[in-house]
């Protein structure tokens, strides 16, 4: 396989507390990287550098091998790099994020519309693109297992169903790498259950993932690597069963060992 992401020395601060500190790591295309760590370990925040939410103080970010962040240049970028930057990744929220005034085909087809509205041809050709688009975005519900809720609003949807809404959405754009912040903590034991099932279902077609989670034997099961964050840094990484059965780092011990004790 070939890396598709390279991360270089990233660091980021709100006021005096740092947040990320000198935060390195690569993955390659076609597989599954999960973040696991405590609360306020800075694993959301390196995801929202990654998706341009955030911008980085320090370091580098590339895509296939092409720089697409650098932090000493980034003053240099105008919105439209940046907006094409954010293309290579996807991002699933924890809480959904869903427009509620649109229906779930609707929402899929939103990011894909709004960059069609830029290109030229979009005035001459507007309805065969909107088909276009709104054929693609139900066929990604359709994956989704939601063919029957296609024109339901978000209230109407149960929280696992406006879960995998937002995955079809995130997938819209034909990302590089997908990216879920914590996508069950706000579901019940079931509905967690339907959406792991998505995100297996992804693993299997290879789709590039990136997954901060607290689910502990879905990141060990079905990531290809592991990484540890502990206070803003990276504290291990490696194979997940290895990491989990046989931790080298202290912290990384201490925390499985609550973990386990939690779920015991």
């Amino acid at each position: 396989m070939s890396v598709i992401l390279e991360v270089e020395h990233i660091r980021k601060s709100f006021g005096d507390t740092e947040i990320l500190k000198d935060i390195s790591f690569a993955m390659d295309r076609g597989s599954t990287l999960s973040i696991i760590g405590s609360s306020g370990s800075g694993k959301t925040t390196l995801l929202r550098c990654l998706n341009f939410l955030e911008t980085p103080d320090e370091g580098i970010i590339r895509v296939h091998g092409e720089k697409i962040f650098d932090a000493k240049e980034c003053h240099n970028k105008s919105d439209a790099e940046i907006r094409k930057s954010r293309l290579h990744f996807g991002l699933v929220f924890q809480s959904f994020n869903l427009f509620p005034q649109y229906t779930a085909v609707q929402n899929v087809m939103l990011a894909e519309e709004l960059l069609a509205k830029e290109q030229p041809e979009y005035k001459a050709r507007k309805k065969e693109i909107h088909n276009n688009i709104e054929k693609h975005a139900r066929e990604l519900l359709s994956q989704m297992g939601l063919s029957n809720r296609e024109d339901n609003y978000p209230h109407q949807l149960s929280g696992g169903q406006c879960q995998r809404v937002a995955i079809a959405r995130a997938l819209a754009l034909n990302p590089d790498i997908l990216c879920f912040d914590e996508p069950t903590s706000a579901l019940d034991p079931e509905l967690t259950g339907e959406v792991l099932k998505v995100i297996r279902e992804l693993a299997q077609r290879n789709t590039t993932m990136i997954i901060v989670t607290h689910e502990m034997a879905f990141a060990r099961d079905v990531a290809d690597s592991v990484i540890f964050m502990d206070n803003g840094t990276i504290c291990e990484q490696g194979n997940p069963r290895e990491v989990f059965a046989n931790p080298k780092e202290l912290r990384t011990k201490q925390f499985l060992a609550r973990y386990r004790e939690g779920s015991s």
